[in-house]
């Protein structure tokens, strides 16, 4: 195993690289200009020049992306094109949120979908089945910020139960019971996205395991049907929303981009908007180097999990 993980990782180098190199070149080929979000419109042409030679953007694009390359190897993400702060201190400012967010909405979708793929599999064509199958459509056909404005306008204004936006209250130290009130309307309309495909994986898988011999055996010998659905049925059907959960995550991350507006969430996801909105080359590349890095981390910790569920599943 720590073998076939040291090898993933080894083919992850090139694969990194491969993505800095296209969202560079994006990046660069995507109309406007920093010098123009930074300088004022009506200073001169010398004035913008000295802009375009303090931050470098004189020399060539593959002048300027080895450069980065080179600054990346020492570990250093570059420096913002609005503030001259650290692309590190200003992500990692953000990341947290952003993460927090992501994995109560992950968790949040995980449980409902185990729940109601067991009630839709043990009770196939009947109200909890198509109770399940309509959620799941909601999540996966209704837009985001919609879901977020319908969130906040029931949760909000009329029932006045949860907080419109935020990370905190204003002025408030951080608590887990205030970073929790105001997380649960943001993460329910992100994780509802990803939660009708994880209720139909677990639906399919626990029909099909239902099915196998095993099972027949199991109540042959008189097992309990709790017994049976949970111990033995639910661990082999839920093999595949490893696979889905793994590569969500970073679905998610980018989805949060819109979540995060309309909540006012303080997170990558409003940190990227502004980036975009002031041509922030560094901040918008160290952002997508770590979306980029996740992809690849999601995808080895999906098949350390298979065999970790699964004790039949071996690496060489």
């Amino acid at each position: 195993m720590l073998r076939f993980i040291v090898r993933r990782c080894l083919i992850a180098i090139p694969i990194l690289l491969g993505v800095t190199i296209i969202n560079y070149g994006l990046l660069n080929l995507a109309p406007g200009n920093p010098v123009d979000a930074l300088v004022d419109p009506i200073a001169g042409s010398a004035a913008r020049e000295a802009k375009r030679i303090e931050l470098g953007l004189d020399k060539p694009v593959y002048v300027r992306y080895l450069l980065w390359v080179e600054q990346l190897a020492h570990g250093n993400l570059g420096y913002s094109y609005a503030d001259y702060q650290p692309v590190s201190r200003r992500i990692g400012q953000r990341f947290w949120a952003t993460a927090g967010l992501v994995v109560l909405s992950v968790t949040m979708s995980v449980v409902l979908a185990v729940v109601l793929g067991v009630l839709s599999a043990t009770r196939p064509y009947s109200a909890w089945d198509y109770a399940a199958s309509g959620v799941g459509l909601l999540g996966v056909s209704v837009p985001g910020f919609f879901l977020g404005l319908g969130a906040i306008y029931v949760f909000s204004l009329k029932l006045r139960l949860l907080p419109t936006g935020g990370m905190l209250d204003t002025g408030a130290p951080f608590t887990v019971d205030g970073f929790l009130a105001h997380a649960i309307l943001p993460s329910m309309s992100l994780g509802l996205f990803s939660l009708g495909s994880f209720v139909r994986y677990v639906r399919s898988g626990m029909l099909e395991v239902m099915s196998a011999d095993y099972i027949r055996t199991a109540r042959a010998k008189g097992l309990g049907a709790r017994r049976i659905i949970y111990t033995h049925s639910l661990r082999n059907a839920i093999l595949p929303l490893v696979t889905i959960v793994a590569a969500v995550v970073p679905r998610l991350l980018g989805g949060s981009v819109v979540i995060e507006q309309v909540f006012a969430w303080p997170g990558m996801g409003a940190l990227a908007i502004q980036a975009i909105l002031q041509r922030d080359y560094p901040i918008l590349m160290g952002i997508n180097l770590i979306v980029a890095a996740l992809v690849v981390l999601g995808s080895l910790s999906a098949d350390v999990l298979y065999a970790y569920v699964d004790p039949r599943i071996r690496y060489a």
